[in-house]
């Protein structure tokens, strides 16, 4: 005797498939053409088995009891589809990279969970001379179906539909059904994708009734001469059984009108010409769909079809001819309560997002989605990157853990990447051994999705090295469509990737790359990775995709966080690695989307609307340039208004005559601005917005907007701090570690902390500042400070966070105009080191405020970029309003700031606040020229202002607290609220991942001076 008896097919890489139907396009049918057309699965031979389900969950297959012993029915409720750890049952684990299980390919180890699913069900009358299939379209990770009591057969692929004919084992009534699935199996090898690890049968089973004899699969073409004029729609048809008859094929147009129709025999092809004025051409700007029919032998099958050509020429991916910007998202499927088993509505929720968002593609990472997700994309205008379940991302981290620590020290990081890479190739994505599977994963992604007009280049999968098993993937790809490109990143050096890609290049690399490598389009299949505070730089790649013919747009990583939205006691917060005790995890790093768990805008989302708006308007001389940076449309679908904004109001909104513009094309407009524009502050603003209700968004929507400075830089000068004393003369008075400075006759109060270098400042009404102004050169970490590529490391490497200022010396004395001079050198400083920043601060305080001059530089070995130079002040809890003059509402950084705009702003303290999931640095306000703080109490105003525009934040929460807080739920509120007064920041950057900040976004240690005013 022996354990195991045999190869478990879990762990038998030979087995990947038992008795499934060969992978076939989505489609239902329907038993009559009315029913088809209206593309309701409720309508069509088709029974869901979704719904409650009984579970039994154990610990191992081998502890799973043999049905005949069982009574299912007394065993606990699922809900299908759905995931267990999400119900119950074991936890959720995540890591990004890592394998969770001890690393044996291609076993996985016989403690491997297994959940026991099992229902009752009856089939229609009218079945019982039918085929009947079971379909799941996805199960997590592998799974064995009985039907009333039989062995059916066995499945893996995750992400990937299974089919079984049932038929055979149906009994009349009360049929059984039991499926058994395993967290992990050999194919887990092939799915180690940046997600939650989460199982289960998460996306719909259900029964679907085929005649013996009856359409099984079909294709259909779109095709387009060079001269973009003329169609052709190819439809070719399997078929089961004997019948003989004719198929009859029909398309109708977007207006529902008969354009074609054609009659073939089974086994032919039916080729349907469209030109002329019955022609429209599908793009992610006008998605025009037309419906295809197919009737054979009573049944009926429906699909939407666009006509649009996806190709290859003179170096660049083209759609109908011309090359095209993706302004890309990756998109994992993930909801906060649900995990993969996404509902339709939230799926949807995210594609209508994306098109409100200025986004026009979308990259399916990694792996092939719930197939209504390609019906949304073809019926909205979303250009979809299809990607195959494949990712071997866990071997690359133990090549990079094998490489020794002399061999690493002689390499820079991105040489140890690079090698571990190349090396981890062996393990399966260059290993014979894994051919078949990794060819089952092509077959399932072209054969089930093959006729979705909306997807125009398929992917080959996500960091799996390369080797030639790859390789075989892209041959067999090429033949069976070679109507679309085919993608893989891996493929560095374009073996047989049709297009170069990369992740994550900073801009001035992306631009030499596109001048090297002609031959082929470049894009980014990542980048601008969207994790906390961040991403910053976007514009300058947008910039970079318009201005190099090779740059083909980019795919942020990525759409959403993936937080689980998880309770304890009374608290709810979306919870990540490592929050339901799970091991190995890599934290915080599943929350690094443009969207929030919830899946609602963040301020990732807003910017990266901004800068990749379709229109953009700048000022030549006194005319408007408009630049249409649409691919296909001219600008006729907008209506556009400009108004002028300043500091003394708004001008009244004024209709934009937009020129008649085709897609690329810039001109030169005239308006008629005020002669008074250069007396103040102001901008011209430009919105444009939707002339009619479209699929995505109503009437009036904005699309795209503008603002052109009308001004020029002696107005800013001229906005700088002054001060002018009231009456009566200062009078001071030292005191142990303190100096008393008092304004009798307007009952003025300053006292001076001769030790840290701070003051409060009080008045009959109460006070006014509890404590500051303290220099500061330390921010909270960001997530993207404290990535690979960030400068946290070395910013907490150098104790930047214990930094304080204490005073080196003040002299004090007053002014013949009554106001008090304080000089004040400083010292700010951490422990334990020798570095510093030395400053001088020279105060000129009046009875009605303060204005300080101050200049430093930094000594030792100090570090070559810092956080932020500015002011820390801690305000009463009732100065909670704000009011400023510049970028608003939202937050802004000097890299992530296009997206707000000038004007005059008011927010209250929680509208300051950007509550991100895993607490940072956040509610800045930028390029700001005066700032109001007002008390709720007293009606007092505190108005900041510098010479040149600031940036402020008013928080609930010490910097201390949010670099400690790992959950907002833990965020102690602060007894003042803390406001900084910044001269200037370090950029955000998207060095979690990505690249740090751009040069000119940094923040050197070099000397600085500033003037800054507090006064009433």
């Amino acid at each position: 005797m022996s354990f195991p008896r045999g190869q478990p097919d879990w762990n038998n890489r030979e087995v990947i498939h038992r008795n499934t139907l060969p992978a076939r396009a989505h489609f239902f049918s329907y038993s009559n053409e009315e029913a088809a057309l209206k593309f309701d699965r409720q309508l069509s031979e088709w029974r869901s088995l979704n719904g409650t389900w009984k579970f039994r969950h154990d610990q191992s297959p081998f502890e799973s009891p043999e049905w005949e012993d069982q009574d299912p029915a007394l065993w606990n409720d699922i809900a299908v589809p759905g995931m267990w750890q999400l119900q119950g049952y074991g936890r959720p684990l995540y890591t990004n990279v890592n394998y969770p299980f001890p690393v044996d390919p291609p076993n996985v180890p016989h403690l491997n969970e297994t959940g026991s699913y099992w229902r009752q069900f009856d089939l229609p009358p009218e079945w019982t001379s039918h085929q009947v299939r079971l379909r799941f379209e996805g199960v997590d990770s592998a799974f064995h179906v009985w039907v009333n009591g039989q062995q059916v057969g066995y499945s893996q692929g995750s992400r990937n539909a299974s089919e079984f004919d049932i038929t055979a084992y149906l009994k009349a009534s009360q049929n059984t059904l039991a499926v058994r699935v395993y967290e992990f199996c050999d194919g887990s090898y092939l799915e180690r994708q940046d997600q939650w690890l989460l199982s289960g049968i998460f996306r719909d089973v259900y029964l679907v009734s085929f005649p013996r004899d009856c359409i099984i699969d079909f294709s259909s073409i779109p095709g387009l001469d060079d001269t973009f004029a003329n169609a052709t729609l190819r439809t070719s048809v399997k078929v089961q059984g004997q019948a003989a008859g004719t198929i009859v094929i029909k398309l109708r147009g977007p207006d529902g009108s008969l354009v074609g129709e054609d009659n073939i025999e089974p086994y032919e092809t039916s080729t349907i010409h469209v030109s002329g004025t019955a022609l429209r051409l599908w793009s992610a700007e006008d998605p025009a769909l037309y419906t295809l029919s197919l009737s054979f032998n009573g049944r009926v099958i429906a699909q939407r079809v666009g006509f649009r050509r996806s190709e290859l020429k003179d170096g660049n991916i083209l759609i109908n001819g011309k090359p095209v910007i993706f302004y890309g998202v990756n998109r994992h499927e993930h909801h906060p309560k649900f995990g993969r088993a996404v509902p339709y509505e939230s799926m949807r929720a995210d594609l209508l997002l994306m098109k409100r968002s200025n986004i026009n593609a979308v990259r399916c990472s990694h792996q092939p989605n719930d197939p209504r997700l390609y019906e949304v994309c073809d019926e909205l205008g979303l250009y979809v990157m299809a990607e195959a379940d494949l990712e071997t991302h866990g071997f690359l981290a133990i090549e990079k853990n094998n490489i020794s620590v002399e061999e690493a020290m002689s390499m820079t990081r991105t040489q140890v990447i690079i090698r571990a890479f190349a090396l981890s190739a062996k393990w399966a994505s260059d290993n014979p051994d894994w051919r078949e599977a990794y060819l089952d994963r092509a077959l399932h992604l072209v054969e089930r999705f093959k006729n979705f007009s909306s997807i125009v280049m398929w992917s080959l999968g996500n960091e799996a090295s390369y080797g030639r098993n790859l390789a075989d993937m892209y041959h067999w790809v090429k033949r069976a469509d070679p109507t679309r490109p085919v993608h893989y990143e891996g493929d560095r050096q374009g073996v047989t990737a049709d297009l170069y890609s990369v992740m994550y290049t900073p801009v001035d690399e992306l631009r030499k790359l596109a001048s090297k490598r002609t031959d082929k389009p470049l894009i980014q299949c990542e980048f601008g990775h969207a994790m906390g505070n961040g991403p910053g730089g976007l514009s300058d790649y947008i910039e970079a995709y318009r201005a190099e013919k090779q740059l083909q747009g980019g795919f942020i990583w990525e759409w959403c966080n993936h937080g689980l939205l998880k309770k304890e006691g009374d608290i709810e917060y979306y919870a990540y690695g490592g929050d339901f005790g799970d091991y190995p995890n890599d934290g915080d790093f599943v929350l690094d989307g443009l969207t929030w768990s919830d899946h609602t805008e963040g301020p990732g989302l807003t910017e990266y609307k901004k800068v990749i708006q379709p229109v953009t308007v700048k000022l030549v001389g006194q005319q408007l340039e408009i630049t249409n940076h649409y691919d296909f449309s001219d600008l006729s679908h907008l209506s556009a208004t400009w108004h002028i904004v300043k500091e003394s109001g708004n001008s009244k909104p004024t209709v934009l005559q937009l020129p008649a513009l085709e897609a690329g094309q810039s001109k030169i407009i005239d308006v008629p601005l005020p002669e008074d524009q250069y007396t103040e502050l102001s901008w011209l603003e430009v919105s444009l917005r939707l002339r009619n209700d479209t699929t995505w968004a109503a009437k009036g929507y904005e699309v795209a907007w503008s603002q052109v400075p009308l001004y020029n830089n002696d107005q800013i000068l001229r906005l700088g701090p002054t001060l002018s004393a009231e009456r009566g003369e200062a009078t001071i008075r030292e005191l142990p570690g303190r100096l008393l400075i008092e304004f009798p006759s307007s009952k003025s109060c300053f006292i001076f902390d001769l030790v840290r270098g701070d003051l409060q400042w009080s008045r009959e009404a109460g006070i006014i500042v509890n404590r500051g102004p303290e220099l500061g050169i330390y921010r909270a970490l960001t997530q993207n400070d404290l990535g690979s590529r960030g400068n946290g490391g070395e910013w907490k490497k150098l104790l930047l966070m214990a930094t304080k200022m204490h005073v080196k010396r003040a002299e004090w004395r007053v002014a013949e105009d009554g106001a008090v001079s304080l000089n004040v050198s400083v010292r700010v400083a951490p422990p334990v080191l020798e570095w510093a920043c030395d400053a001088t601060m020279s105060f000129h305080i009046t009875a009605n405020g303060l204005t300080i001059h101050t200049k430093g530089s930094f000594s030792g070995a100090h570090p070559e970029f810092i956080p932020r130079i500015g002011f820390t002040l801690a305000l009463p809890k009732d100065y909670g309003q704000a009011t400023w003059f510049g970028r608003g509402p939202g937050e802004s950084y000097r890299d992530k700031k296009d997206s707000a705009r000038f004007g005059i702003w008011d927010a209250s303290l929680d509208q300051l606040q950007t509550v991100y999931e895993w607490p940072q640095e956040n509610g800045n306000r930028t390029d700001v020229f005066w700032a109001r703080f007002r008390s709720a109490q007293s009606g007092t105003c505190l108005e900041a202002r510098m010479q040149t525009p600031f940036s402020f934040s008013l928080r609930k929460h010490t910097t201390e607290h949010l670099d400690q807080a790992k959950h907002p739920h833990e965020l102690l509120e602060a007894k003042d609220n803390i406001l900084n007064l910044d001269y200037v920041q370090h950029g955000l950057g998207s060095g979690s991942c990505g690249p740090p900040p751009f040069e000119q976004y940094r923040l050197s240690s070099i000397p600085f001076e500033f003037t800054t005013s507090l006064h009433l």
